[in-house]
């Protein structure tokens, strides 16, 4: 069964939170992968996505309206705290559902997928 994914009409999560992570993420780095000019500088081993530091967080990356249509345009070079976060229809993640309260969406039920 193929189901798609909830995120492509959410991107509350990327909206809500600072996206902070090491620095040897980024391309300035020999193994990063992170576009370093799509960054800024939030401690001296970390840096954060650009807009995710502000008292009303939107990632520079997201693209698109909250609750319709979205997406990352960085997606396949998102930083970890991206890759590990667990949206609402694939497990129970409290933060997907505080961020969807927060841009006045409903949680979301997980997905159970049937052999």
């Amino acid at each position: 069964m193929s189901t798609v994914s909830a995120c492509l009409t959410c991107g509350a999560c990327c909206a809500s939170y600072r996206v902070s992570f090491y620095w040897g993420e980024a391309t300035g780095a020999p193994a990063g992968y992170v576009p370093s000019e799509l960054t800024e500088n939030f401690h001296p081993h970390l840096l954060c996505m650009q807009g995710t530091n502000q008292p009303q967080p939107r990632c520079v990356a997201l693209q698109g309206e909250i609750g319709q249509q979205v997406g990352c345009r960085i997606y396949s070079n998102r930083p970890s705290p991206c890759r590990d976060f667990v949206a609402g229809d694939e497990g129970i993640n409290p933060y997907c559902d505080k961020a969807r309260a927060r841009h006045g969406l409903a949680p979301l039920i997980p997905i159970k997928e049937v052999a």
